[in-house]
C-alpha cells in the first residue's frame, strides 16, 4: 500500500488553524501559488474539497471539520517523535511560548520568569496571553496557548495540571479610610462600597458567601478585570478591594498610599496551578518551560 505524502498532512493542518490559502503559506514559508497548488493535492487526496469559498473567505468542509483534531494530534505526535530523541539545545532553541495567565502572576513573578528563561534559553519569546471566555481546553488543545497559570479554570480530565504556589484574600483601602476608625467587623466591612475583579464580571465569589454565614451582604460598586487598574480607584475614593496578599509588594514599590487589613471572615487559601495538555509532555522545551516556571515561584519574587 502506498502512503500519501505526509507533508500534506502538515499542509491540511495549517490550511485548517489558518482558512486561509494566504495565511497557511506564509506560515509554511511557501507562496499562495504553491499553497494553492497543495489545497489541490489534498482535496484529491481526500476526496473532498476541505475548504470552500463563503464570501471572501475559505470555510471548512463537514468532513474537515470532523478531522481537525485528528489531523492536529498526529502532526504533534509525529513532530514529538523526532524531538523527543534529540533533546534541546536551550543556546539555539527559537521558539515563542504563549502563557495565558492574570496580572497576579505576571505581577508577582514575569519579570522574574523573564529573566530565568533568557538566561538559559536568549533567543526565546514569552507572550502573556490575557484570561479570556474562551475554551481553555481547546486552546491547549490546538496549540495556541502553551500553558495556563491560573487559580480558576475549569479544564477537562485529560489536562495536566502542577501546583505553583498558594495565597489569601486581604483588604485594601487609603490609609485615612473610615473602616480604619473602629475594629473591622464583618458588618463595617460589608458597609463600604467594594471592588469585584472578576475576568467574567461577576461581582459575587466566596467572600460573599462567608458575609452571608454572618447575614451581612456586600454592596460591589465596581467590578473590574485587573488587581492593578482597581488599586489605582482607590486613593480617592472609600472603596475597599479584596487582593491577594502577594500583590502587596506592589504596593510597597509602587509607593501608593494604601493599607492593608485582616478580611474579618474565614476565607479558603487560592492555589495557583499551571495546566497543559499532555501531547506536550515529552516536549524538551515545553517540559523546560514548566520547570522553569516552577523554580520561579519556589521562592519569593
Amino acid at each position: 500500500m502506498q502512503l500519501p505524502d505526509m507533508n500534506l498532512l502538515v499542509a491540511l493542518d495549517v490550511l485548517l488553524d489558518e482558512g486561509s490559502v494566504v495565511g497557511a503559506a506564509q506560515r509554511m514559508n511557501l507562496s499562495p501559488a504553491a499553497m494553492s497548488r497543495t489545497l489541490g493535492r489534498i482535496r484529491e487526496a481526500m476526496g473532498d474539497p476541505i475548504l470552500v469559498r463563503a464570501g471572501r473567505r475559505l470555510v471548512p468542509t463537514p468532513r474537515a471539520l470532523a478531522l481537525r483534531e485528528q489531523v492536529h494530534g498526529l502532526v504533534e505526535q509525529a513532530g514529538q517523535v523526532f524531538r523527543s530523541r534529540e533533546g534541546v539545545d536551550l543556546s539555539k532553541l527559537h521558539r515563542a511560548f504563549n502563557v495565558r495567565t492574570n496580572d497576579l502572576f505576571i505581577a508577582l513573578y514575569g519579570a522574574k520568569l523573564l529573566r530565568m528563561m533568557l538566561a538559559d534559553a536568549p533567543n526565546t519569546v514569552l507572550r502573556f496571553v490575557p484570561e479570556g471566555s474562551s475554551d481553555d481546553d481547546a486552546m491547549l488543545r490546538n496549540g495556541h496557548i502553551d500553558l495556563i497559570v491560573s487559580s480558576s479554570v475549569e479544564l477537562g480530565p485529560e489536562i495536566k495540571v502542577q501546583s505553583l504556589f498558594s495565597t489569601y484574600f486581604v483588604g485594601l483601602a487609603r490609609m485615612e479610610h473610615p473602616v480604619f476608625d473602629q475594629d473591622i467587623t464583618p458588618q463595617r466591612f460589608a458597609a463600604f462600597p467594594q471592588i469585584s475583579v472578576s475576568r467574567r464580571g461577576r461581582a459575587n465569589g466566596p467572600i460573599d458567601v462567608a458575609l452571608a454565614n454572618h447575614r451581612v451582604e456586600r454592596r460591589v460598586a465596581l467590578i473590574t478585570t485587573s488587581f492593578h487598574s482597581a488599586m489605582f480607584s482607590l486613593p480617592d475614593s472609600d472603596l475597599i478591594l479584596p487582593i491577594p496578599a502577594n500583590i502587596l509588594n506592589s504596593v510597597q514599590r509602587l509607593k501608593l498610599p494604601l493599607r492593608a487589613f485582616e478580611i474579618p471572615v474565614p476565607l479558603e487559601k487560592v492555589n495557583v496551578m499551571q495546566a497543559w495538555h499532555p501531547r506536550f509532555d515529552n516536549d524538551p522545551a515545553h517540559q523546560w518551560l514548566r520547570q522553569t516556571i516552577k523554580a520561579c515561584t519556589r521562592s519569593d519574587p
